[in-house]
């Protein structure tokens, strides 16, 4: 017999105690109708080694959700420290669609064509395997078409109790 069904619990706690969960920080991006879209996202994790998959996270009501799954493809540009300022960039909501990677070094995916962040920690290209609802959000499971890790002594960008953190090494 299961569990009463308890009260959900406070939204405000909620954010707290998941973000005692240090995490990487990434710019998911993907090429809709010829234009380009791009969001920050730390719900990005390891799937499958057979095949390669990884996944993320992206809220259902936002337009990034949308394009993504018109285009059914994706890349995932890992964040080192000096990529602060892009991280906030992409989380901002409501920026304007038009030009947003104008000011950021891009280099275009040789599967996808979508843009990735010059100096980057590492890369991938995804083609879209499956999408399952999720509360608020989708998540977005790809299979890698490509993979590159330019330079893998770079000091990650990472995102612990709402703020960036540094690794203590």
């Amino acid at each position: 017999m299961p569990p009463p069904a308890a009260a959900l619990p406070d939204g405000r706690l909620f954010r707290e105690v998941t973000g005692a969960f240090a995490t990487g920080v990434t710019v998911v991006t993907t090429v809709a109708d010829g234009v380009d879209h791009a969001m920050t996202v730390n719900s990005f994790s390891s799937v499958s080694l057979d095949p390669p998959l990884v996944m993320f996270c992206a809220e259902r009501t936002g337009r990034f959700h949308a394009a993504v799954l018109a285009a059914g493809f994706w890349a995932v540009s890992v964040l080192g420290t000096g990529h602060r300022e892009a991280s906030d960039w992409f989380a901002a909501p409501g920026r304007p669609l038009d030009d947003q990677l104008d000011g950021w070094p891009t280099v275009r995916g040789a599967e996808t064509g979508a843009p990735l962040l010059a100096g980057a920690l590492a890369a991938l290209e995804c083609r879209t395997r499956q999408v399952h609802e999720a509360g608020d959000h989708s998540i977005v499971v790809g299979q890698v078409l490509s993979l590159d890790l330019p330079d893998p002594d770079a000091e990650p960008l990472v995102f612990h109790r709402g703020g960036y953190r540094a690794l203590d090494r």
